[in-house]
């Protein structure tokens, strides 16, 4: 018994150790399978349940999202979409190998 608790001591500091740090640049994909820049894929616009848009990126294994806001920081309602339902090529640009069941 006295070998279990530093056993998981060990595994938790590999896991820990695993853990990339995600850093200031938030304009990268990280995950291991398709690193990619952000900026090559295509942003889409998904209305939540307020009527307020929101720019949304997936990738097959991640999906982005952030509120559209106008240049005074307020969000944009533009009813592009009924809510909650993505419009746009928000899938565009992903060299994913993973597909996305949706």
């Amino acid at each position: 018994m006295n070998f279990v608790k530093p056993l998981l001591l060990v595994v938790a500091a590999v896991g820990l150790a695993a853990c990339d740090p995600v850093g200031p640049d938030k304009s990268r994909d990280r995950q291991s399978i398709d690193r990619d820049d952000l900026t090559g894929m295509k942003a889409g616009i998904w209305v939540d349940p307020n009527g307020c848009d929101h720019w949304i990126i997936d990738d097959g294994v991640e999906g982005y999202l952030s509120a559209r806001l106008d240049k005074y920081g307020k969000p944009v309602c533009s009813g592009i979409a009924p809510p909650t339902i993505a419009t746009g090529d928000f899938k565009g640009g992903s060299t994913s190998i993973i597909g996305d069941p949706l």
